[in-house]
This record gives C-alpha cells, structure tokens and sequence, in this order.
C-alpha cells in the first residue's frame, strides 16, 4: 500500500520512539493512520497451476475516500511522502480524479440510515453543480413532454449516476429514472400511478443495496479477500494492517489488543516477510539488505538456478510489463516482488530443514510447514520487540542498555541537542530526564558500547549505564523523602529520650 503520509507530527511528541512499547507505539500510529488515507493498493494473486509453476495475475488499485452523499472525508498530506512518490512516477491525477472509493461498516452504517431516512445531501461541490445543472434540464424539458416521453443526462461518472437519480426522484413526482450505460441516465415522464409501479418494482436501479454496493467501491475487494482467508503476505506490513483495518474494516479501537484480535479475526494467516528475510540472513550467505527489490534481487542471483524443484514465477500476459522493467513503490509490483520473496525464501528454509535438496516438487502446504515459525509474526518498526504476534502474546522486550547523559557546563541543552552531537557516532532516541540529564537508547548493542568508549574521557558529556536506583527521578525523589522522615525520627527519638532532672 502507498499512503498520503506515514507518521504525523501532530499532536506534539506523536513521532514513535524506542521507547515505546508495542501499546504506546499502536495509539501514536492510530493517530497517524486517522490523518493520513491510502492513496494505492497492490494485489498480487498466485495461482499454483501446476508442480512448482506459479502464474501471478498482479492489479494497481488507486483508492480515493468516498463523497457520496453526506461522506466528505479530510485527510492530511505529508510533503516528504508526496516528494518521495512523485520522485518513483506516482500518478497524483489517478489518485485524485479515478480514485476507487471505499468505506468502513462505520460509514456505511450512516449512509444507510441517510437512504432509508431519505435526508439526502449532496457535499461535493463538483457534484452539486452536476446536479443543479441536470435539474435545471429536466425542469425545462418536462414543462413540454408528453407522458412516456424520454430524455437522456450526460457525462455522469461513479457515483454521480445514483445521485442524480435519487435528487430528481426526490424533487419531480411524475419522473422515473433509470442509467444507460456506464455515464448516462434516461429520464422518462410518468403518470403517479405508474411511478408507484416502478417503485416497488424489483428492477429499481437505485435500490439501497445497489447503492451500497456502489458506495463501498474497493471495499467489496477487500471482503472478498476477508472471506477468502488466503495467507496475506507484505513486507514490512504492520502500517498497511492498521489502514486495512480503519479504511476498509472499522475505525481503529483505543485497545492495541483489540486491535491484534480484529486483524487475526480477518486474516487467520498472515506473514511478513521482512520478519523471515530479517531472521534468515544470519544463516544464509546472503548480503544483508531490507528494501524489497534489494531482497528480491539477492534472493534471485543467490538462488541455485540449476534447482529443479526451484518455484518458477510466471507473471500473467496482462502484467508482462513488470517483466521487463523495474517498477518500485508502484504498490502492484511491490506486492508482486513480496508474494516472490515469499516462495524464494520458503523454499531455501525447506531445503535447509531436509538438509538436501528438494526430491519433488514441493507444494505450497510444504513451504507453509517451513515457515509455521514466522506465522503471524509481524515487522515491528523501531522497538523493544522485533516482532508482534497476531496469534498470541508478544515476546517480551529486549532492548540494548540504557544510556544516561549528565551534562556539564552546557546550558540550555535539549533532547534535539544531544541527537546532533552524538549522530555522527551513533544513533540514539534521547529523552530527557532531569534539568541536565537525558537517557539515550538506540536498536543496537554496538551503538551503546561506542558511546560508552568514545565520551568515557569527554569533558561535557558523562555518558554511563542507566541505573534505576541511581538515576530514576523517583527512587531519588523516594530516597530524599525517606532521609527527611529518617532524620526527623532521629530528632524526635533523641529530644523525647533526654532524661528529666528534679530541682
């Protein structure tokens, strides 16, 4: 998937840190996902037709949000994100003036209750001046047609189609409307009696469930791949899993693990193959790379291609172009690039648990069985845990040592401060934790050992191991609380202990 922007700057400290747990990462990332929408989808189906033969039929989907009626969504682009896509050939037109529209069970919940309601309200300005100007034709033509009479409404695209239908039914009794084609409405004038056939006709073109049907747009695509419950691979995946959820499925929940169930619930078997190439790396000589068609690429020229038994990737004639010609970050060949990994990878995992190479052809259940330990194991970006499990509790946290800063002799320093200085080394997350001390945490053991090396001697900068006991604003605010009470009592013991003399 490709998105209008990944993490939002707003509110203020919402950017995700080492930090944070896979909890607190998730309500950071809900509120990102809220701002930003899905600008591409890409779908890469595999076929296995035969032995170890694999056809891919590979689809480019551009998503706009649904303006049907009352629907009028805001959503939030990221300048770096647009720069990033425009600089891969993304088609901005596409996404904006073809988009497929799409909705969650929310917002199809209140369209419905609006069509039975029939409260109908156009808010697209574009679609408003298309239904002002049909109503202003019929108005003028029906004045002089006969009963029966027919007149056809041009140039409506999507959606626009039932709109139109459904604002003329509303304001003109004796009209009845039905599309012809893909872009036109005919108009006809009836008699009441007849318009109340037609109505309850079970022919009517602007049936709610139509219209529903027609309003939820990708979404049907994506039940259909709920229903399905076919493994769904990605790479990297875990920010295309929260928009899965909150465009297509429902808003977002507060409870991370609500949200682990929900996905599990929709897809039984997911695998990420960023988790699998990530693991796979220090057992394999491979060169050590995380884009996917870098992936991709050493897998292919590290591969025995003398391997019968290799899996055989054939794209469909209708996707020969990805054949031919690189295509990164166009979201259908990204998917198709991923589903390929997959079976590369599956297939060095079996030949390495046999400890031979493959007999037979091996069946896409067997590549399963070689990665049953990767199943539901999702990418996580930046964090204590190197994975988060759909299927049950996550791994607990291991994280590199804290680092505590005390800083000496520089006034004024904050946490974007410290990051400048010690990025040449190393990169840390910096968080302050007194007026002139910050604890610092990077993904890497290595990193914390250069720092302790490297600012052992520094004249402004004591950088050593984060003791809780020592370092914790709380246990020292404790420990001072404490002595207080402690010596107190100690003066309290000796004045009241003193012995009284009689005069």
């Amino acid at each position: 998937m490709e998105f209008t922007g990944l993490h939002s700057a707003f509110p203020q400290n919402n950017k995700p840190s080492l930090f944070d747990s896979p909890a607190e990462w998730y309500l950071k990332a809900r509120r990102s996902v809220q701002r930003f929408t899905v600008s591409q989808f890409g779908l890469a189906i595999f076929s296995n037709e035969n032995s170890n033969k694999y056809v891919v039929h590979s689809y480019n989907f551009f998503l706009f949000p649904s303006t049907f009626g009352v629907m009028d969504a805001e959503f939030t682009l990221s300048a770096s994100s647009i720069q990033f896509l425009s600089h891969y050939g993304f088609d901005y037109n596409k996404f904006l003036k073809d988009g497929i529209p799409y909705m969650n069970e929310l917002q199809e919940k209140s369209l419905s209750q609006h069509l039975l309601a029939g409260s109908w309200k156009v808010c697209s300005v574009l679609d408003r001046d298309k239904m002002k100007k049909a109503i202003d034709e019929v108005t003028c033509w029906i004045a002089a047609a006969e009963e029966e009479e027919t007149m056809i409404l041009q140039d409506l695209s999507g959606i626009q189609m039932f709109e139109v239908q459904l604002v003329l039914r509303r304001a003109l009794k004796n009209v009845w409307t039905q599309p012809l084609g893909d872009n036109e409405v005919i108009v006809k004038k009836v008699s009441p009696q007849h318009r109340w056939l037609l109505e309850n006709s079970s022919h009517d073109s602007c049936q709610k469930e139509l219209i529903l049907m027609s309003a939820r747009g990708f979404t049907n695509l994506f039940q259909a791949l709920v229903k399905a419950k076919k493994p769904l691979v990605g790479h990297n995946m875990l920010m295309d899993l929260l928009h899965l959820h909150d465009k297509f499925y429902k808003p977002l929940p507060e409870s991370y693990e609500e949200f682990k169930r929900n996905i599990h619930s929709l897809f039984p078997v997911l695998i990420d193959t960023k988790t699998v190439t990530k693991s796979i790396w220090k057992k394999y000589p491979l060169p050590r790379v995380s884009n996917l068609l870098e992936v991709y690429e050493a897998l292919c020229s590290n591969l025995n291609p003398t391997d019968p038994t290799c899996p055989v990737i054939v794209l469909a004639s209708d996707c020969s172009r990805y054949a031919e010609k690189k295509s990164p970050h166009e979201a259908g060949y990204d998917a198709f690039l991923c589903g390929s990994v997959l079976l590369k990878v599956a297939h060095l995992l079996l030949c390495r648990s046999t400890g031979v190479a493959a007999e037979a052809d091996p069946s896409f259940s067997e590549y399963l069985g070689a990665l049953v330990k990767y199943l539901n194991k999702v990418h996580f970006i930046r964090g204590g845990v190197s994975s988060i499990n759909f299927s049950g509790v996550d791994a607990p946290c291991r994280r590199s040592p804290l680092l505590v800063v005390c800083v000496q002799g520089w006034r004024g320093l904050n946490e974007r401060h410290i990051y400048q200085e010690l990025k040449a080394l190393c990169r840390f997350d910096v968080k302050r934790l007194s007026e002139n001390q910050f604890i610092l945490l990077s993904s890497k053991f290595k990193h914390a050992r250069l720092a302790l090396r490297d600012y052992k001697d520094h004249p402004n900068l004591q950088i050593s191991l984060y003791r809780h006991w020592r370092h914790s604003p709380h246990v020292n605010c404790l420990l001072q609380v404490s002595s207080i009470v402690a010596l107190w009592s100690l003066l309290a013991f000796i004045l009241g202990g003193a012995p009284c003399h009689s005069v």
